[in-house]
C-alpha cells in the first residue's frame, strides 16, 4: 500500500482522492487539520448545534492515544453525499488543538499512525492524508508515516518562500525515519495549483514560475496542473435547504462535473493529477 501526503491544500487534496476513487482505486483520506477543512469538504459536518456534534470523540486524534484501541475501522466514516462511489474518511475535529500538548508528550504517539495504517493496509491502494501547513506535531504525525509528498503551491513568490522550510522539515523528518528503518520520503513534486487562466499569464509569467521550483528551489514539479476556476468554489460551497435550515452540502468536482459542464474541465484536470500519481507510486 501506498502512502501520499497533500500538504495544506484541502481541495487537492479531496478532489485527488475522488478522481482515484474514479478509476477504481480503493482510496482513505485521512484529515490531521484541526481546521477540519477535509472533514467538512466530504460532507461530514452535518450538525448545526454543539450538542449535536458526532465527531468529538470520535476523530484522527483517537488514533495517536493509544496502540491497544482505537482502529482505523471505527474512527472512520464514509463521506456522505460527496462522491460516487463515497470514499472513506479519517475526520478531524477542532479539538486536536487541546490535545496536541498531552500527544507531544508521549514521544510513541508520533509512530502509531503507521501501525494504525498496517492494520488496514490490505483495504485501500492509496491513503491521502490532509496535513496542516505548519510544522505542528500532527503535521510531523503524517510525514512520518507516509512514502511520499506532493506540495501544492501557486508558485507565486510568498509561496515559494516556505519551500525551503518545508525542505529543512522533511530533513528532520527523515532522520527520524532512518532511525525506525524508513527510508526517506519521496517528493512527488510541487503541484502548480491555484493557477490564472489568463492568456497572457499562462505565456509569460507562468513558465517563469515554473522554472524557479528547479533552478532556484532544486525540488521537482508534477507535470499536472490545477487551474482556479470558479466550479472548485462553487463544488465545495454548494448547500441544501431542509425546511427552514441550509446545510451545506459540498460535492467532489468529479461528481458536481456529471450535471455541471462547466466543472468539467477541473474534473478532467484532476483526473490527469490522478494518472500521474498512480504512476509516480507504481500502482496500476
Amino acid at each position: 500500500m501506498q502512502f501520499t501526503i497533500i500538504k495544506g491544500k484541502t481541495t487537492v487534496a479531496v478532489n485527488l482522492a475522488a478522481a482515484l476513487s474514479k478509476k477504481g482505486k480503493r482510496v482513505l483520506l485521512i484529515d490531521i487539520d484541526s481546521q477540519a477543512n477535509t472533514t467538512f469538504a466530504t460532507g461530514l459536518i452535518k450538525f448545526q448545534f454543539d450538542e449535536d456534534d458526532d465527531l468529538r470523540e470520535q476523530n484522527v486524534s483517537c488514533l495517536l492515544e493509544s496502540s491497544d484501541f482505537n482502529f482505523i475501522p471505527e474512527i472512520m466514516r464514509q463521506s456522505h453525499f460527496f462522491n460516487n462511489p463515497e470514499i472513506d474518511v479519517v475526520p478531524s475535529h477542532i479539538n486536536l488543538i487541546d490535545k496536541q500538548d498531552t500527544l507531544t508528550r508521549i514521544g510513541v504517539s508520533k509512530s502509531r499512525l503507521i501501525l494504525k495504517l498496517k492494520n488496514v493496509e490490505n483495504n485501500y491502494d492509496v491513503v491521502i492524508i490532509d496535513t496542516p501547513p505548519s510544522r505542528d506535531y500532527y503535521a510531523e504525525v503524517a510525514l512520518i508515516a507516509s512514502d511520499y509528498l506532493i506540495i501544492p503551491s501557486d508558485l507565486k513568490p510568498f509561496a515559494n518562500q516556505g519551500l525551503p522550510t518545508v525542505k529543512n522539515f522533511l530533513k528532520q523528518i527523515n532522520e527520524f525515519r532512518e532511525l525506525m528503518g524508513k527510508l526517506p520520503i519521496k517528493i512527488i513534486g510541487v503541484l502548480a495549483s491555484k493557477i490564472s487562466t489568463n492568456p497572457k499569464f499562462l505565456q509569460y509569467t507562468f513558465p517563469k514560475q515554473r522554472s524557479v521550483i528547479s533552478e532556484r528551489y532544486e525540488l521537482p514539479l508534477m507535470k499536472a496542473v490545477i487551474y482556479d476556476r470558479t466550479s472548485l468554489s462553487e463544488c465545495m460551497n454548494n448547500t441544501i435547504t431542509v425546511g427552514d435550515l441550509e446545510y451545506p452540502d459540498p460535492k467532489s468536482v468529479i461528481k458536481y462535473a456529471e450535471s455541471k459542464t462547466n466543472a468539467q474541465q477541473s474534473a478532467m484536470e484532476f483526473e490527469m493529477l490522478a494518472k500521474e500519481v498512480l504512476e509516480e507510486i507504481g500502482v496500476n
